[in-house]
């Protein structure tokens, strides 16, 4: 529980915390069906893979890792971030000596940004003073993201983070000569910045800077997405938000609000349980929280705590036929959700991936402002079971943050 007397200076702002969530960053799976699920987040979803890091290599992983067979994990990403996925093989990852995962637990984890390498470290100080399980605190590659990993009460890592590396117009990612500027404890401050680090390599240790993964699309672009020649008819412009099944909701709640400081936006009651949409930005809501007891009576899998994991669309132009691609491909779709369930969005689309877990398809997401109020029920748009070719605009349509650079 953070303590209502105590102030952090944050970049001069006065908050309650050493650090402030802006958005989510990356978030990943640990898998069943690796090449089955590498398909499906790759070839059908459009996420490109910005790198592999075999973990039958990384120093420190048990022998039995080389009994599973391919112990590849895949870094995948949407737009510039480095990856905004990461699809890791659950055998693999249930034998990683510093890494616990419950055995309902398929989330690899759940990344925050913050907004600078301060944030991490007082952060990482914020949660030993409280108690809350640490994972780890450095820097790992790839990704080049600095970090500090927390269990929440049910199990689900948590990671806050400053910074990703970034992928530019020549989809080239850093090459692993470059990683030994990774970390696995506290950073001692202030560190030098990446700019100086890609000097260093190049000039000082003749690093190949152009070494590093390469992303080259296999399918054909053949749909035409509002003016761009693209392999699939609609594009991922944003990732989140995450849905979490838990066993105490209440316990949950107090975790991301006192804790982490995420702000309540509203909540519902199905069948005579709670849900919690929290958020932290703008947007309605990044993380909502629901009874693990629903989880039987909506037919969700019993294997993971994950309800849905979303991506947003481009348009709403592009849901449909999103929804449409996939159907024809053999995508496992679910009927639509009671209002309940998913406030803050209007039509939503729900696929299943190969090992069960779901994926929300959307393009709208409510906005809140400056006062916090959400728009009320009763002006919020009534989504019918007929999808109609097109809808009328309402006061937040296409407000959200724009998608930086091409399409493609």
């Amino acid at each position: 529980m953070a303590i209502a007397s105590q102030q952090y200076n944050v970049g001069g702002i006065l908050l309650a915390r050493p650090f402030k969530v802006r958005r989510l960053g990356h978030f990943g799976f640990n898998a069943l069906k690796m090449a089955e699920g590498l398909n499906f987040y790759n070839a059908l979803l459009g996420f490109k893979i910005s790198d592999e890091l075999d973990f039958a290599k990384v120093p420190g992983m048990p022998e039995q890792v080389k009994a599973l067979g391919d112990a590849r994990g895949f870094f995948m990403r949407h737009g510039t971030d480095h990856h905004s996925f990461v699809l890791f093989n659950k055998g693999v990852m249930d034998l990683r000596p510093d890494r616990k995962f419950r055995p309902e637990v398929t989330i690899n984890q759940i990344t925050w940004q913050v907004g600078s390498l301060k944030e991490v470290v007082d952060a990482f100080h914020y949660f030993q003073e409280r108690d809350v399980p640490i994972q780890r605190v450095g820097r790992d590659m790839p990704g080049s993201n600095w970090h500090c990993y927390v269990y929440d009460p049910d199990g689900h890592t948590n990671e806050f983070y400053y910074g990703i590396e970034q992928v530019g117009w020549n989809d080239l990612s850093k090459p692993r000569a470059i990683y030994y500027r990774g970390f696995r404890q506290e950073p001692p401050l202030p560190q030098m910045s990446e700019n100086a680090e890609v000097v260093e390599a190049l000039h000082d240790k003749g690093v190949d800077i152009f070494g590093g993964h390469r992303y080259e699309e296999k399918l054909p672009a053949t749909y035409d997405v509002e003016g761009v020649l693209l392999p699939r008819p609609f594009k991922i412009t944003k990732i989140g938000p995450v849905h979490l099944f838990v066993e105490d909701v209440d316990a949950a709640e107090a975790f991301y609000t006192d804790t982490v400081g995420f702000v309540k936006t509203e909540e519902s009651t199905y069948h005579g349980a709670r849900c919690v949409f929290l958020r932290a930005g703008s947007e309605h809501h990044s993380l909502a929280l629901f009874s693990k007891e629903l989880r039987a009576e909506l037919g969700f899998s019993p294997h993971t705590t994950c309800k849905s994991f979303g991506v947003e669309v481009g348009s709403y132009q592009q849901l449909r036929e999103a929804v449409a691609f996939l159907k024809a491909h053999g995508v496992t779709m679910l009927d639509p959700l009671p209002p309940e369930l998913s406030l803050g969005t209007d039509y939503v689309a729900y696929a299943l991936d190969p090992d069960g877990h779901c994926i929300q398809l959307y393009y709208y997401m409510e906005q809140v402002g400056w006062d916090g109020r959400v728009r009320p029920q009763s002006q919020r748009r009534r989504v019918t079971t007929e999808w109609p070719e097109t809808l009328e605009p309402l006061s937040d349509t296409y407000i959200d943050q724009v998608f930086q650079g091409p399409l493609g």
